[in-house]
């Protein structure tokens, strides 16, 4: 796909979410598009980049090792989206501005290790990944164990919790998954409370369905296919 056809069809998700915030009365600047780049090439987040974005999203720390040689030089806020493993913490608080999946204290604990060895880092950005579905596909912590894992974020130096992300079950219906946001929106409210912290961030919603996500409180939201077309096939 080339930069004329991102570039459109960014035009088409910003139309979209212009649309959706003006029905949940709140403003199309509230909220970021964090472009999905899983399984595309380098070349097409140069070219998401050319086009105005700015955050950039892989779901595999292996996958953005391969491909940052070639971006170095932009100046991209780099999150990492997909469910991170125990083993590969480590590198992950090395290579990412945001991981935005956080789902047990040892992550977190791995995560704040690495941190700390950089030295004159800033501190990482991160979002708890909430389980709203009892799916058994579905990764995330548990709604009742939040309140504990966020205040043990908290109290890290290197890492500093903005807020909630969650990814629902599919449906073609867009409204099916309405509960579900909204769901993460007062869980998100009532944690704040809770904890006396401000967590602005809500990172939900996806190419699909990330309309009703931003009517229910969305601030971030994780457009891949939307932006980049469908992905490549892969090789076996």
């Amino acid at each position: 796909m080339g930069l004329t056809s991102i570039r459109e069809n960014l035009l088409r998700i910003q139309e979209r979410i212009a649309a959706a915030a003006h029905r949940a009365g709140r403003r199309a600047d509230e909220v970021t598009i964090v472009a999905v780049s899983k399984t595309h090439a380098a070349e097409a987040i140069r070219e998401a980049y050319d086009a105005g974005l700015r955050h950039f999203g892989e779901n595999r720390v292996q996958e953005w090792e391969a491909k940052r040689g070639k971006i170095e030089d932009l100046q991209g806020t780099w999150h990492l989206v997909g469910h991170l493993q125990s083993n590969k913490a480590s590198r992950a608080a090395k290579l990412f501005d945001c991981v935005d999946s956080v789902d047990d204290f040892e992550i977190a604990q791995k995560l704040e290790r690495a941190r700390m060895e950089l030295e004159g880092a800033k501190k990482s950005r991160v979002l708890i990944e909430a389980r709203v579905a009892k799916e058994e596909t579905k990764s995330g912590a548990e709604i009742e164990a939040l309140p504990l894992l966020a205040e043990k974020v908290m109290a890290f130096p290197s890492l500093e919790l903005a807020g909630l992300m969650c990814i629902p079950p599919f449906f073609e219906d867009q409204e099916k998954v309405r509960p579900y946001f909204r769901s993460l929106r007062e869980v998100r409210d009532d944690l704040a409370r809770r904890l006396g912290q401000t967590l602005p961030v809500l990172s939900m919603g996806m190419s699909h369905d990330f309309e009703v996500a931003i009517e229910e409180g969305a601030t971030e939201i994780r457009v891949g296919t939307a932006l980049f077309g469908q992905r490549p096939a892969t090789k076996k």
